[in-house]
């Protein structure tokens, strides 16, 4: 059966070259190319092939969520997953209105990969496989920033299901607030490698070039009740470990994006990365202790759970877990109505 490719942005920019030539790609393939709107989008927002939902088109969409979500507020990426999901979407490509493809995200995913595996190594900075030089990724816990990591020749390879795959983005990648104000940009990764991050193993990952398969739709959900600049990244943080439950691998691959930033205020971004800073090793570690039962039918539950755990660190606020179960509802409904 051919896959359903679903490729989802939010923007409040005007239609610009990188979602004009996703759009025209997109079309070429016969693949959805979804953006979401927020407040201060453009009200004539218009690119040939592309869905753009505003505002009111999201609330017209019929999905409570729509409604529950926050304005003004990354999350609304969820209301485009839904769309997605609703799309009969097989595979959910996420991507951001600054990334600009190379020929090769173009490439359909497989979902089975036999690649170099990590596991058992606790944290790793898995930009380290990819460059000589001292980067890490965004939410990485700076007290491990240092650690040695395996060499790639001694790692071992074997098949495994990743549902979840991470590419990265050259020129100006992700990194954190401290990495751009003290450290040289642009940065190029090498592209001839794949590595799998296994059980065990540890990295952030983001919501900037990020492959979905269905198994995994549940946990795309971005969290709306934190810091702006950890959304992404603890929903990466479940996502691995409920990944990891299911003895699922997450793979990361080359840069199939180069990445013109938009402006950004990097002492804002910093300040909203301090609670990633200050808590995100803890959150590993407690996310660790929970109780989380394999299989896709579950994954509801164990989301319940993890973000549970980050409401009584005070992390979340309480009323993430309303909008999860939201979220989880309308999910839930449309994945089994395939079935």
């Amino acid at each position: 059966m051919k896959d359903n490719v679903n490729i989802v942005i939010t923007s409040i920019s005007a239609p610009n070259e990188i979602m004009t030539g996703i759009a025209e790609e997109c079309k070429q393939r016969d693949y959805k190319f979804i953006v979401i709107g927020d407040v201060p989008s453009p009200s004539d927002f218009e690119i040939d092939g592309c869905d753009f939902y505003s505002i009111d088109d999201q609330v017209k969409t019929g999905f409570e969520f729509a409604s529950k979500c926050p304005l003004r507020h990354y999350s609304r990426k969820n209301i485009g997953y839904l769309i997605a999901i609703k799309n009969g979407a097989t595979i959910i490509v996420e991507t951001d209105d600054d990334n600009m493809p190379y020929d090769t995200f173009w490439r359909l995913p497989e979902r089975y990969k036999t690649e170099k595996v990590i596991e058992k190594s606790g944290w790793v900075n898995m930009y380290n496989y990819f460059t000589d030089e001292k980067i890490w990724p965004r939410g990485f816990p700076l007290e491990e920033v240092s650690k040695k990591i395996k060499s790639f020749e001694s790692l071992d390879a074997r098949k495994m299901d990743c549902p979840i795959q991470q590419g990265l983005a050259d020129a100006n990648p992700d990194v954190d607030a401290i990495y751009r104000l003290i450290m040289p940009l642009p940065q190029m990764f090498r592209k001839d490698r794949q590595v799998i991050l296994a059980k065990g193993a540890l990295c952030p990952f983001n919501s900037q070039n990020t492959v979905w398969f269905s198994d995994a739709f549940a946990l795309l959900y971005l969290p709306s009740y934190c810091s702006f600049r950890m959304t992404d990244i603890w929903r990466g943080l479940i996502a691995q470990r409920i990944a990891h439950v299911n003895d699922w691998g997450v793979l990361f691959y080359e840069p199939t994006v180069t990445q013109d930033r938009n402006e950004h205020n990097l002492m804002r971004d910093f300040k909203d990365e301090i609670p990633g800073f200050l808590n995100n090793a803890q959150i590993c570690r407690e996310l660790e202790r929970l109780d989380l039962v394999p299989g896709v039918d579950k994954i509801g539950d164990n989301l319940r759970l993890c973000y549970k755990k980050l409401v009584e660190m005070n992390l979340v606020q309480p009323d993430e877990l309303s909008l999860l179960d939201t979220w989880l509802e309308s999910v839930n409904e449309m994945l089994d109505s395939r079935q």
